[in-house]
C-alpha cells in the first residue's frame, strides 16, 4: 500500500491533480477560521461551551461536525456545503417531477451543465436565507442568556453578515467543484470529510479528559475506563469492516449478447455482468438525510413559535423522533438516489437493441421488471444497514454515557461519510495506477470500483 502511494507521486498527472487536492484542502481549512466581521467571538464560544455541556450533540453540534468547527466560531465558511448539498436534493426532486428538467437532464453534457447552473443558483438563494436568519438570531442577546454578540445591530451588520456568509458558501462550492475538475475524488463529498477528520483531536483530548479520575463526574459523564475503550475500538473496527463490505458487496447479473453477421465479421457472442451494488448511492443517502432533518431544528431555532419549536425539538438529535427519522429517510434516500442513478428501462433498451439478453429472462419488459425486482431486493438491506450505523453513537453515548461528539467517531454518520469517500478516492486512484500499468493498493486484485460492464 505505501508503494502504491510512492508510485502515486511517480506520475506527473496523477500527482498534480493530488497536490491540487491537498491545497484545496488547506485553502477550506484556513477559511474555517477567518472570523465574520462584527461578532465578538470570545462570547460566542462561551455560548456554545455551554449549550454542548447542557445539551449535549444537539443541532449546533451536528452542523459543527459538517462544517469543521465553522459553525462554533461563526467564520466566513460558517453555512459549509449544507446549502449546495440541500439545492441538489430539491434539483434532483424537481427533475424527476418537472418534465421539462427531465429532459434537460437526459441531453447529455450540455444537459448536465444547465442542471449544474440551476444548482449553483439555488445554492446562492438558500445561503442568503439561512444567513439572514443567522443575522437576526445573533442580534438577539435573550437567547444568549444576556450575551451581547453582536457589537453593532442593524441593517449594516445583517446586509454584512448575508455578503459574508453567502459568499463563503459559494466560494465552498466552487473549491468543491475545482477538485471535481482538477483534483481527484468527489469535491463535495471530500471537503465533507476534511470537516470531519478536523474534529478527531478536539475528540481525542475530550476523551483523554475523560480517562481522568473525577473530571467525568464533574463534567456529568460518565468514566472512562480501559474496558469502554476497547469496547469502542471493536465497535469502530467491526463499524469499518461492515461498511467496507458494504460498500463493495455487488449482485453481478449474468448478460448473454447473440452472435450477428455482419459481411464476413461475427459480432457479439460473448457473455458479461451487470453488477448492481449493494450500497449504490454510497454516502450520498447519509448526506441527504442529514440535510433533511437539519431544516425543521434549524427553523425551530431561529423562529420564535412554540408549536415549532416543539416539534424541532422532538426532532431533534438525542431524540427517539430523531432517531427514528433519520432512519427513515436514509432507507428513502438509498432508494431515490439509486432509481436516479440506474434506469432500468433505458439499460433493457440498450440490451435489446444490441443483442442482448439475461438468461431465463424475455428481453423488453420483463427485463425491466426482473431489474426492478432485483434492485429492491438489494436496495432495502443496504439502506436498513446503512440506518442501523447512523444511530448506533445515540446508543453508545446513552450506554456508556460518554459525549455524543465522541461517540460519532466510533460508529455513524461521520464514520460511514469517512470510511466511504475514502473508498471511493482511492477506486479512483487504483484505477489510475492500473491503468499506466503500476501495481494498485491491493497486492493480489483490486479495490473494486463502480464501472459497470459494457451492455
Amino acid at each position: 500500500m505505501l508503494q502504491a502511494f510512492v508510485d502515486s507521486f511517480k506520475i506527473p498527472d496523477l500527482k498534480k491533480k493530488i497536490l491540487i487536492t491537498f491545497g484545496i484542502f488547506i485553502v477550506y481549512r484556513l477559511g474555517t477560521f477567518i472570523p465574520t466581521p462584527g461578532i465578538d467571538g470570545a462570547k460566542l464560544a462561551i455560548f456554545f461551551d455551554n449549550l454542548t455541556r447542557t445539551q449535549g450533540n444537539n443541532l449546533f453540534g451536528v452542523m459543527n461536525l459538517f462544517s469543521g468547527g465553522a459553525i462554533h466560531r461563526l467564520t466566513i465558511f460558517a453555512l459549509g456545503i449544507m446549502p449546495y448539498i440541500s439545492s441538489s436534493i430539491i434539483m434532483q426532486l424537481l427533475t424527476v417531477v418537472i418534465p421539462a428538467l427531465e429532459k434537460t437532464a437526459k441531453e447529455g453534457e450540455m444537459g448536465r451543465r444547465k442542471i449544474n447552473q440551476y444548482t449553483r443558483y439555488g445554492t446562492i438563494i438558500l445561503s442568503i436565507i439561512q444567513s439572514f436568519f443567522i443575522a437576526l438570531w445573533l442580534e438577539n442577546p435573550a437567547r444568549f442568556g444576556g450575551l451581547e454578540i453582536v457589537q453593532f445591530p442593524g441593517w449594516s451588520f445583517r446586509l454584512l453578515t448575508v455578503l459574508t456568509l453567502t459568499t463563503g458558501s459559494a466560494f465552498i462550492m466552487w473549491l468543491g467543484e475545482q477538485i471535481q475538475e482538477k483534483g481527484i475524488g468527489n469535491g463535495m463529498s471530500l471537503l465533507i470529510t476534511v470537516g470531519i477528520l478536523s474534529r478527531v483531536p478536539t475528540a481525542a483530548f475530550q476523551m483523554i479528559e475523560l480517562m481522568k479520575p473525577g473530571h467525568a463526574a464533574a463534567s456529568g459523564a460518565g468514566q472512562v475506563d480501559a474496558i469502554k475503550i476497547i469496547f469502542m475500538l471493536g465497535i469502530m473496527v467491526a463499524s469499518i469492516m461492515a461498511v467496507v463490505l458494504l460498500t463493495q458487496g455487488e449482485r453481478k447479473i449474468p448478460v448473454q449478447y447473440a452472435k450477428r453477421v455482419v459481411g464476413r465479421k461475427v459480432f457479439g457472442g460473448q457473455s458479461t455482468f451487470i453488477p448492481f451494488k449493494v450500497n449504490n448511492g454510497g454516502v450520498m443517502p447519509i448526506i441527504f438525510a442529514q440535510s433533511i432533518i437539519l431544516f425543521p431544528a434549524t427553523i425551530g431555532v431561529f423562529v420564535p413559535n412554540q408549536f415549532i419549536q416543539q416539534a424541532a425539538s422532538a426532532l431533534s438529535h438525542g431524540h427517539v423522533g430523531y432517531q427514528l427519522s433519520i432512519m427513515f429517510l436514509i432507507v428513502f434516500f438509498s432508494y431515490f438516489y439509486t432509481a436516479i442513478a440506474f434506469n432500468p428501462v433505458d439499460v433493457a433498451e440498450n440490451m435489446k437493441k444490441y443483442g442482448g439478453f439475461i438468461p431465463g429472462v424475455r428481453p423488453g419488459t420483463p427485463t425491466v421488471e426482473y431489474f426492478d425486482y432485483i434492485i429492491n431486493r438489494i436496495t432495502l438491506p443496504g439502506g436498513i444497514f446503512l440506518a442501523i450505523v447512523a444511530v448506533t453513537p445515540d446508543f453508545l453515548s446513552y450506554a456508556l454515557r460518554i459525549p455524543p461528539q465522541i461517540a460519532d467517531f466510533f460508529g455513524g454518520t461521520a464514520l460511514l461519510i469517512v470510511v466511504g469517500v475514502s473508498l471511493d478516492t482511492i477506486k479512483q486512484i487504483e484505477s489510475q495506477l492500473i491503468m499506466r500499468h503500476y501495481e494498485g493498493f491491493m497486492k493480489h486484485g483490486r479495490i473494486k470500483g463502480r464501472q459497470r460492464a459494457a451492455y
